[in-house]
């Protein structure tokens, strides 16, 4: 039994596991982070966009650039 806990204690096995765990917290920390560096931005830019496409107008077929007097 006691050799069994001086292998135990001498594997690295598990560190690797726990070296890629912190790494990826950390990448995805930073997405988040990143995430919510934008989201206002990006929030006000779509209400820009929502505003001016509601703003259009549809012309009919055949009317584009026609001034009225053909």
């Amino acid at each position: 039994m006691m050799n069994f806990f001086k292998t135990f204690a001498r594997d690295e096995d598990g560190a690797v596991t726990v070296d890629w765990v912190v790494l990826t917290a950390a990448i995805v920390g930073l997405g988040i982070a990143a995430i919510a560096t934008v989201k206002g931005g990006v929030d006000s830019l779509a209400g820009e966009i929502d505003g001016s496409l509601s703003a259009g107008k549809v012309e009919k077929l055949g009317t584009m650039g026609s001034t009225g007097g053909n």
